[in-house]
């Protein structure tokens, strides 16, 4: 069984930048795809962006050039830097891993959720 832990959420500034970490544990995060998604109040979760095993990312159309997500497997853990924060980047933000697969499709493990919150 896989767990993920994230963490790194808070309050922040228009413009300003947060690191959300996701820890994975109970098998080694390097067989999977991961990802972060993210649900605002009222919307449907979305994915903001994957990583694959082999460290190939894809992003959003919203957060691309502003968000980075990186992965070290030695550490078991998968990083969404933010930057240039928005207020509508105001959300509910999950790591998820799906088993040699990208994680776009419907994913195998969710972390419990991180908040979020940029004010202007």
């Amino acid at each position: 069984q896989v767990q993920l832990v994230e963490s790194g959420g808070g309050l922040v500034q228009a413009g300003g930048s947060l690191r959300l970490s996701c820890e994975v544990s109970g098998r080694s995060s390097r067989g999977y795809g991961m990802g972060w998604f993210r649900q605002a109040p009222g919307k449907e979760r979305e994915l903001v962006a994957g990583i694959t095993i082999g460290s190939t990312a894809n992003y959003a159309d919203s957060v691309r050039g502003r968000f980075t997500i990186s992965r070290d497997n030695a550490k078991n853990t998968v990083f969404l830097q933010m930057n240039s924060l928005k207020p509508e980047d105001t959300a509910v933000y999950f790591c998820a891993a799906k088993y040699m697969a990208l994680v776009t499709s419907t994913p195998d493990y969710w972390g419990q959720g991180t908040q979020v919150t940029v004010f202007s």
